[in-house]
């Protein structure tokens, strides 16, 4: 019986021009990082390489959007389906509004700066919250989502 590997992406979003220095271990050691949105530079995506390999969209913030920002991304990951866009297309993005835009497996957006993981129908909606500069009094986090053999799980991880 052949198990397939664990695929791991890191999620991050909001950087919005500050990449904090706890990104670093907190996406050590994953496969792919998917930025949704509001980069603030394309600094930011040159240090993410560092970590691993990094797609990312265009979020309202990041106006003109840089030609190396996609509006969205959907890739396939070992057969589970994850789209990333900032969130901000459908307004103020809920999983609900999400789910009536998007298909995939796994929804990952930004936007609105709060941690969020729930499933809607068999869905994963995540928002790995803001790990750029403090915002309202959320906490600065990023997110590890594990795929092995159709499931996918996340993990919240707080950065300093």
């Amino acid at each position: 019986m052949s198990h397939s590997s664990a695929r791991v992406l890191g999620l991050i979003s909001d950087t919005h021009g500050l990449l904090r220095a706890g990104v670093h271990d907190a996406l050590k050691g994953v496969d792919l990082i998917l930025h949704a949105g509001d980069v603030g530079g394309s600094e930011i995506l040159e240090e993410l390489r560092l970590i691993a390999p990094v797609r990312a969209v265009c979020g309202n913030t990041d106006a003109p959007c840089d030609p190396e920002l996609a509006q969205e991304i959907l890739v396939d990951v070992e057969g589970t389906s994850v789209h990333v866009s900032h969130g901000h297309e459908v307004g103020s993005p809920t999983p609900a509004k999400l789910a009536a835009q998007y298909a995939a497996d796994v929804v990952v957006y930004g936007h609105t700066h709060r941690q969020l993981v729930t499933r809607l129908d068999g869905r994963l909606f995540v928002n790995p919250g803001a790990a750029g500069p403090r915002r309202f009094s959320l906490s600065a986090s990023v997110a590890r989502l594990t795929i092995q053999a159709g499931r996918a799980e996340v993990e919240i991880v707080g950065i300093t």
